[in-house]
């Protein structure tokens, strides 16, 4: 088949005709009802995001300037996945910032080159830092504490938030508190060494269980309902990896959760980095393989966990995760490839057990989903990985019950996956992620396409699927992208969705009496087809 919708985009509706590869295999068998080799629920929201703690004033404004591009945006996914992104506020900055009652800013940061020129290494936050959190409605905050710092001073600095913070939290808007970003580094960073060498798990854990309860106990006279056990929760420990110089499994065997204050075990997960030899789009991220032997570090973790009953009850999420640390590479990270990469990595982490994803970001990330302000680096917009978030919401969209299966494909360039809400087959996505450079393809080439069947549960009275996709001109991309006929873009309406006329929707692939439906997807995009 070959529907008229693979018109590509706005900008590529009069492209070339499409070439296709027809499978000879057999078609893939999706169960009616769940099958064993599902992942857990997931959390709902599944969706979600972390922001740099220096640059969430940037993302969220402030009481007299709201940042209501991002609210928008927020918004966005919530109309698919039905609430907001839970937002983490937290990073490497995190680890930096001091308290400084009489700054008359939100934040006040310096940056050092010779560490970063993304983020400042030294950070003062003023008492109007948390006013951002009044800013989007509706949306749950998870605050993360300065753990890094450990002398007097700093001490007494993150106990002066805590009344600041409690407060503004305050109304339903608390989602959990974090203490410390990537504990598992202070020992090696390269950002600063933060702990002596002979720092072990268990003084990590004494630390940790000595500031928590000091937080809780200047929580209670300030804010005396959050202090308590139904409400005082951590995620944790925010590990960077799963072995780096502190190892997740002696840290909980240490007592991490003795206070059992702890309610999401909360670990980071990067692809690689970006500034890695031999990194690039097809072979990194644009490639299925290189997902699942990233995640199933994170899934052999759990799994451990689970079987020595270290976190029993509590489900495991990506606190922070993104594709490329050192906040991406251009052409990359900003890229539909990217977009293309978070689809088969978030949707691979929910068929695994992983219940929550936090995709990071941070002004003029280069991996950000959107940039919150006009800057002199980075435009103000809508960028590639969020068409990839917003398709990740329309496939998990259902409730409390939505649970995703891997369905394997025979090539590492290519990913699909089923999702059942309430038990019952849902909707089917296909990611093809074999590359395609628009700009490095001779004008009158054509663009080569996949065709995948399915065998689904046949129906006498439902004779198609309705097909919803995502679409660019190509993988390198950077503008341009729809979503089921939809833009986000900043400039149409400041995010809000804005459907595209030069953009066919509405397409329908037929399901024969077998139960047998096929459908075409171009290289370098990604569909679903909807069950229900």
């Amino acid at each position: 088949m070959r529907p008229s919708s693979l018109l590509f985009t706005a900008a590529t509706a009069a492209a070339a005709a499409i070439s296709h590869r027809v499978r000879d295999s057999a078609p893939i068998a999706v169960s009616g009802s769940v099958p064993d080799n599902a992942g857990d629920p997931v959390l709902h929201p599944f969706v979600s995001f972390s922001i740099e703690f220096a640059f969430f004033p940037d993302y969220a404004g402030n009481k007299s300037h709201p940042n209501l591009f991002s609210n928008q945006l927020l918004d966005n996914i919530a109309a698919l996945q039905g609430s907001k992104p839970y937002i983490r506020v937290g990073g490497n900055t995190q680890d930096y910032a001091l308290y400084n009652a009489s700054l008359k800013t939100a934040t006040n940061g310096t940056y050092i080159p010779s560490i970063s020129t993304d983020y400042p290494r030294i950070l003062y936050i003023g008492p109007s830092f948390f006013e951002s959190y009044s800013t989007w409605p509706d949306t749950k905050f998870i605050h993360g504490f300065n753990l890094a710092k450990n002398d007097s001073i700093a001490l007494d600095s993150l106990l002066a938030t805590v009344p600041l913070v409690c407060k503004a939290l305050q109304g339903g808007k608390l989602a959990y508190w974090e203490l410390g970003n990537e504990p598992d580094l202070y020992k090696t960073s390269a950002q600063g060494i933060m702990r002596p060498a002979n720092w072990t798990e268990q003084d990590y854990v004494n630390e940790w269980l000595n500031k928590s309860r000091a937080i809780r106990n200047a929580m209670a006279k300030a804010c005396p309902e959050m202090a308590t056990d139904a409400a005082y929760k951590y995620i944790a420990p925010s590990f960077a990896g799963v072995s780096n110089s502190l190892q997740p499994v002696t840290t909980w065997k240490d007592g991490l959760d003795t206070d059992h204050d702890i309610a999401l075990n909360s670990e980071h997960n990067y692809i690689g980095g970006a500034t890695q030899p031999g990194v690039t789009l097809q072979g990194t991220l644009m490639n299925h393989t290189s997902t699942v032997n990233s995640v199933n570090k994170q899934v052999n973790l759990s799994r451990v966990l689970t079987e020595e009953n270290l976190t029993p009850g509590i489900p495991y999420i990506l606190g922070e995760t993104n594709s490329l640390y050192n906040e991406g590479a251009p052409g990359l990270s900003n890229a539909f490839g990217a977009a293309l990469w978070g689809i088969d990595f978030n949707l691979y982490c929910a068929s695994q057990g992983i219940r929550r994803t936090h995709m990071h970001q941070g002004t003029d990330y280069r991996y950000a989903s959107w940039q919150p302000v006009q800057t002199n680096k980075t435009t103000i917009g809508t960028k590639p990985p969020y068409y990839g978030n917003i398709f990740v919401a329309a496939m998990l969209q259902g409730g409390s019950d939505v649970r995703v299966v891997n369905l394997p494909l025979p090539k590492e360039e290519e990913a699909a996956y089923a999702a059942y809400v309430d038990g019952k087959l849902a909707r089917i996505a296909v990611v093809n992620m074999v590359e395609f450079n628009y700009t490095e393809t001779k004008p009158n080439a054509t663009r080569p396409s996949a065709t995948y069947t399915f065998q689904v549960p046949p129906s006498s009275s439902q004779k198609s699927l309705s097909v919803q996709r995502l679409l660019a001109n190509g993988s390198n991309a950077i503008t341009g992208i729809t979503w089921d006929g939809w833009s986000y873009n900043y400039e149409l309406q400041g995010g809000k969705p804005v459907r595209l006329h030069n953009v066919t929707v509405g397409e329908k692939a037929s399901v024969n009496e077998q139960g047998v439906v096929a459908i075409d997807v171009p290289y370098s995009s990604a569909v679903i087809l909807n069950v229900e």
